[in-house]
């Protein structure tokens, strides 16, 4: 494949003598122009290797530009195009425009013209393509079943990516509800043994006598009550992944068994005496702190550091910035339409509460909560006496704002951190509500008011982004991205 080093610039006009002095203006310019006549021989051109640029005549012998437009957005071909007509119509513009062109020229125009709407249009692309690449690799909203797009967990899906495509043993730590399963599915699914099985076990949830038969197998009569010989999660893992969850509970006597197991491939079933190899990658995870399990002397230290190969720790929900509105919302849609109720939103309150409370049981509260409310009422919108416990005591200790001044009730005592955010929603609403003026002079842009609003908050949270992403309600990286953008300009 050929490599390019500048960008190329495809010319579709069928006017010979425009064609040469577009052509002309170009000359000097660092890009590589080709030119052709006609419809038929451009949508060649775009098949056999699209450029950067594509300037379009819309008035073409054989068929319309718009048609070229329109393949050029059905198929996403990666090219920038810039529509060139005599035809002054506002109209043709527009739908130029709708189907996805940069810029539009009306001929005739100068050399400085139109190199100046091929940069700036290239610019354009190029800055696209970042944006792109950033909410795809760096800004995930989801991934992999995860929902939130804080910067904790923007750091926990590249390790996943990184650690997926290898056979290295994973170990995730985190919190009761944090999506330890999830992530252990996540590094099966991104990895080359996707296709082939996952295979999971609690430790803590089958008895210690039947572990081991439920890790390797068993033979028939091995025990009381093996009637059959049964194949073991072991076994079914082949060519896949094994996640061993709540690995600290499991016996110490099964432990030596399992580091000999990962250490050579190789298990017997119980009462068995053949030795059976597999190839398998193992993920693990407990809700305890493994080195205090090892210091007590309840997990084994040579096992640990077996498979302690690539940690990868879950933050708790409550450092997750404002992600618990998103999973909020997507178990709100999803119980919504399960049980037929019309629950569209949270109301401004019980939004303020999602955003304070800890949730110690992390978004598995969070679904509880939400199948509660969805199941026991029902309406557009959930409000504060919706609430089950603990977040209606929860939520009926929560500032309120005085009548009289918008504050939060201080009795002559300091601020609490509780009243000091609701001062500071309450200064982002009257800014916001200043931003809504009477008279039609004094309307400002919309980005404008944006960024004045924003960096009031800012500086209100005492310059804290991911508390001041909370308080308006979207993501800190939103901040973080615009102001990047401001700092550009």
């Amino acid at each position: 494949m050929v490599t390019y080093t500048r960008p190329r610039v495809l010319l579709v006009e069928d006017t010979i003598p425009l064609a040469r002095t577009y052509i002309s203006y170009l000359k000097n310019e660092p890009y590589d122009v080709t030119h052709v006549a006609t419809g038929d021989l451009a949508m060649r051109a775009l098949e056999r290797e699209p450029p950067e640029v594509v300037l379009l005549d819309l008035m073409l012998p054989d068929m319309n530009g718009l048609d070229i437009l329109r393949h050029v957005g059905a198929f996403e071909l990666p090219c920038v195009v810039i529509v060139i007509t005599a035809n002054a119509s506002v109209n043709t513009a527009v739908e130029a425009m709708h189907l996805g062109a940069a810029d539009f020229l009306l001929k005739p125009f100068s050399a400085g013209r139109l190199t100046t709407t091929i940069k700036n249009a290239l610019e354009r692309h190029r800055l696209t393509k970042i944006v792109e690449t950033y909410q795809k690799d760096i800004d995930r909203q989801e991934y992999c079943g995860f929902i939130g797009s804080s910067l904790a967990m923007q750091a926990v899906y590249r390790i996943i990516d990184s650690a997926a495509p290898s056979k290295a043993t994973v170990f995730i730590t985190g919190e009761s509800g944090t999506g330890k399963e999830v992530t252990a599915e996540a590094v099966h699914n991104q990895s080359p043994r996707k296709d082939r099985a996952f295979v999971a076990i609690n430790c803590g949830a089958i008895p210690r006598d039947l572990m081991e038969s439920e890790i390797f197998g068993h033979v028939k009569g091995a025990f009381t009550g093996a009637l059959s010989e049964r194949e073991g999660a072991a076994r079914r893992a082949e060519g896949g992944t094994l996640f061993l969850d709540e690995i600290c509970e499991m016996d110490m006597d099964l432990q030596t068994k399992l580091l000999r197991f990962i250490q050579t491939g190789t298990f017997q079933k119980v009462g068995g005496g053949t030795l059976e190899s597999v190839d398998i990658r193992f993920v693990c995870a407990t809700n305890k702190d493994p080195m205090e399990e090892v210091a007590a002397g309840r997990f084994r230290e040579d096992l640990f550091y077996r498979l302690h190969v690539i940690p990868v720790h879950l933050p708790p929900l409550r450092e997750r910035e404002s992600d618990v509105l998103s999973i909020a919302q997507f178990f709100l849609d999803r119980f919504a339409q399960e049980e037929g109720k019309k629950f569209e939103r949270l109301a401004p309150d019980v939004t303020a509460v999602f955003l304070r409370y800890p949730w110690p049981g992390n978004v598995r509260q969070v679904q509880n909560v939400l199948r509660n409310i969805v199941v026991l009422n029902d309406g557009a919108e959930i409000d504060a006496e919706m609430l089950p416990a603990p977040l209606d005591e929860y939520a009926r200790n929560f500032p309120r704002a005085d009548a009289g001044t918008g504050l939060p009730p201080t009795n002559g005592a300091a601020p609490t951190s509780e009243e000091e955010d609701r001062a500071v929603a309450v200064g982002v609403a009257r800014e916001k509500a200043q931003c809504f003026p009477i008279q039609e002079d004094d309307i400002r842009p919309l980005e404008e008011t944006e960024r004045v609003i924003i960096e009031h908050a800012i500086a209100l949270c005492g310059d804290n982004v991911p508390k001041a992403a909370a308080r308006l309600g979207v993501s800190a990286s939103t901040l973080y991205r615009k102001r990047a953008g401001w700092d550009e300009e």
